[in-house]
């Protein structure tokens, strides 16, 4: 039995050649999900419904191979690379997978950040809008045990599409908070117990200076303007990360990485 549907007659002509995604105006919970790894996670999470799936015959059996379920291979239809393209975006890189998922639960700030039994930290992104940025900071922080990120509703994109694939599988695991207003996230994190320590190319600290005493709260900034200056007061300490004079700064989620790595230092192993 083949692990994923084949729509009959000739295989090369399929259901997914002809059927559109969801458009503006259609049920806005639904999104597409691309991406080997972020496909694989999405099917293992059991908080993410998914509408409906295409796979080419390589990638159905990678999945089976990883030891998907057989029911969650059900869902999948066979379809040629062409087919899927024409389902994304212009220039999404699916890997022969894809599927229409509803978008995952809201989280709750003090449900998901509370700090009881470990130290683990959190991540805050005050206005980082390029989707292959937050999708690399959500991998780092899920490698780094962070309890959770915190993103702007609404200047953040979908954790869908290129987001999501560049995440590899990481924003079904790191539960993310969209928070009206990023310097109201910061004092309810302070009331819970975090240090938010703000990231700063100039005037701060070294970041080997972090407390160790508190879980933190990393705040970074859009890459050339930085955090904003509320969100800089609202911090309880600035950071810099020491980079040699030749090199302005880092790539936003390289100082993620960098600074996650600081945070967590003896508590991973």
């Amino acid at each position: 039995m083949k692990p994923f549907k084949k729509s009959g007659g000739d295989h090369r002509r399929n259901p997914a050649e002809h059927r559109a995604p969801s458009r503006p105006g259609g049920d806005p919970s639904l999104l597409w999900l691309y991406g080997r790894h972020a496909v694989a996670a999405a099917l293992v999470n059991p908080g993410r419904r998914i509408k409906r799936g295409y796979a080419t015959k390589n990638a159905a059996d990678w999945l089976r191979e990883i030891g998907i379920a057989p029911e969650k291979l059900a869902i999948f239809e066979d379809a040629r690379p062409d087919a899927i393209d024409r389902l994304l975006q212009p220039g999404a890189v699916h890997q022969g997978i894809a599927i229409e998922a509803h978008d995952l639960e809201r989280a709750r700030l003090k449900e998901v950040c509370d700090p009881e039994g470990g130290r683990r930290p959190v991540v805050v992104l005050d206005q980082i809008t390029d989707p292959q940025n937050i999708g690399a900071i959500f991998r780092t922080a899920a490698a780094f045990g962070a309890r959770a990120a915190i993103v702007q509703e609404r200047r953040t994109p979908p954790l869908s599409g290129a987001l999501a694939k560049a995440a590899a599988g990481a924003v079904e695991t790191v539960p993310c908070v969209k928070a009206v207003n990023i310097s109201r996230a910061l004092e309810a994190l302070k009331d819970l117990g975090y240090y938010c320590a703000g990231l700063a190319s100039e005037g701060g600290q070294p970041i080997t200076l972090l407390p160790k005493d508190r879980p933190i709260a990393i705040v970074l900034g859009a890459e050339g303007a930085g955090i904003r200056q509320l969100v800089g007061q609202t911090c309880d300490g600035l950071f810099k990360i020491p980079i040699d004079a030749s090199m302005e700064s880092l790539n936003v989620s390289n100082a993620a990485a960098v600074s996650l790595y600081e945070a967590t230092r003896g508590e991973i192993s």
